[in-house]
């Protein structure tokens, strides 16, 4: 048996079984854009919220062209990779210029939009336009791997193109129900982690997978080269009700974005107390920070901390002072520095 034959299966599985979702109620392609780019490495329990205090905070088009960056950064914050934040606002600003306003309705113009690679562009094209794409995610390749029991490597170019390329030859007229109806199987009933629900999925009776037992080991991948790790010392300045941060300039990682102070390598109190000496930074104590682990995709940072009550900023004028209330409520801070975050602002102030 061919998936072929359960097209139509799939879009009636979707529509009786699909979860309420608040980007759902209307298909609105503003809508589906920013819940699939908010989606992307996050679950969807985490993202509700997230995508409905932007909507209500930047509810079209011209509002996200012309929102500032701090405020755009600070609704983003905690859902990490900045970058698709920013990639937002200079898509809307290309949507206003080139546009008019209106969201592309074609495949290929949605395309050129930045931060929209094939799956969202497909996933817009097929819900909101009706076009006839495929949308090829982990959900989606984890169904179709485990239907035909296919052992090839889906992080390979060559794999997702040859699905893609099956899945496209199948795909029925409703193709928006199709697409997120694979999605949605794949999210909660041929799950990622632990025994898929084969008793409720509408594509079990011809599943190889289920039929060979071997749906534990699909799909594969390649296996993942090690992370570089690299260590680094955060330093939480603190001057009255004052917390110094500051916009990274670094080209690397988190870059334009606000965080505390950091050294490369990790340093020991007496390593510390040479360093303030030597860029002549007076203080009147330092005490112990968090320590945090934090994983990117290509690099893991171990990072130490310490809060240094200073004296003086003649020579931090450089950080931008912020108190408590700007720090939670302002500025946006990257995941990575969130234990640092949560530590500053759980201290008592000072009597």
């Amino acid at each position: 048996m061919k998936m072929e034959n359960y097209a139509e299966t799939m879009v009636e599985w979707y529509i009786k079984n699909k979860r309420n979702l608040p980007w759902r109620e209307d298909n609105l392609p503003y809508h589906i854009w920013i819940s699939e780019i908010m989606l992307q490495q996050t679950r969807i329990e985490a993202v509700i919220d997230y995508y409905k205090r932007f909507i209500k905070e930047i509810p079209n088009i011209e509002s996200l062209a012309s929102v500032e960056e701090d405020k755009l950064l600070k609704l983003w914050e905690g859902l990490g990779y900045y970058n698709r934040a920013k990639n937002l606002k200079a898509s809307a600003i290309q949507i206003m210029n080139n546009y008019q306003g209106n969201f592309p309705t074609e495949y290929t113009e949605i395309l050129k939009l930045p931060g929209i690679g094939e799956y969202t562009a497909s996933a817009i094209a097929s819900i909101c336009f009706k076009e006839k794409q495929v949308t090829i995610d982990g959900n989606v390749l984890r169904v179709y791997t485990r239907f035909y029991n296919d052992t090839r490597p889906i992080d390979e170019v060559e794999t997702k193109k040859n699905i893609r390329e099956k899945l496209l030859a199948i795909i029925p007229e409703n193709s928006g129900e199709f697409n997120q109806g694979l999605m949605e199987l794949g999210e909660t009933v041929c799950i990622p982690t632990g025994i898929p629900k084969c008793e409720i999925c509408p594509l079990s009776k011809d599943c190889l997978a289920r039929e060979k037992n071997t749906y534990l080991t699909l799909p594969v991948k390649k296996s993942k080269k090690e992370k570089i790790e690299e260590q680094y010392t955060v330093l939480l300045y603190k001057y009255l009700d004052l917390f110094a941060i500051y916009k990274r300039t670094e080209t690397s990682l988190l870059h334009n974005l606000w965080a505390f102070p950091m050294l490369e390598k990790f340093l020991t109190l007496t390593q510390l107390k040479k360093y303030l000496k030597e860029q002549n930074i007076k203080y009147e104590s330092i005490t112990t920070g968090p320590n945090h682990c934090h994983i990117f995709t290509h690099k893991k940072w171990n990072m130490n901390s310490y809060i240094i009550e200073v004296s003086s900023i003649d020579n931090l004028s450089k950080y931008k002072w912020v108190n408590k209330k700007e720090l939670e409520e302002k500025y946006a801070i990257p995941t990575a520095f969130q234990p640092f975050k949560k530590k500053i602002l759980e201290s008592e102030e000072k009597e």
